[in-house]
């Protein structure tokens, strides 16, 4: 069998935390090499930054945006256009809009 390492928790100084986190903010750095840099995993810088900044701001629950929408640009049609053709047959039909069920029911007793 083999001996279990004794590992010990390392414990970095408050100085040492905001020098490696000050060089992490400077530009074109990244965590990982200057974690690297200093022998420290970047997990552990990368949690001293939420410690430091709080929870990252990148991902915001939805919200509601409103969207402005441009007023209809043509008014309804006032009637309703039906043509029905049959070989050489053409009949062209006009409804008043505001009698629309009675086309409906119309077009379905012609239909059967």
């Amino acid at each position: 069998m083999t001996e279990a390492k004794n590992k010990t928790r390392r414990r970095h100084s408050a100085e040492l935390k905001q020098q490696i986190l000050a060089e992490c903010a400077q530009p074109g750095a990244s965590v990982a090499s200057v974690a690297l840099s200093h022998g420290i995993n970047a997990n552990v810088v990368h949690k001293w930054r939420r410690m430091v900044h709080g929870p990252s701001t990148d991902l915001q629950l939805p919200t509601f945006v409103p969207v402005a929408l441009p007023q209809a640009s043509c008014a309804p049609a006032a009637d309703i256009c039906v043509e029905l053709r049959r070989g050489a047959t053409s009949v062209s039909l006009t409804w008043p809009v505001a009698a629309a069920e009675h086309c409906a029911a119309w077009m379905r007793d012609l239909l059967k």
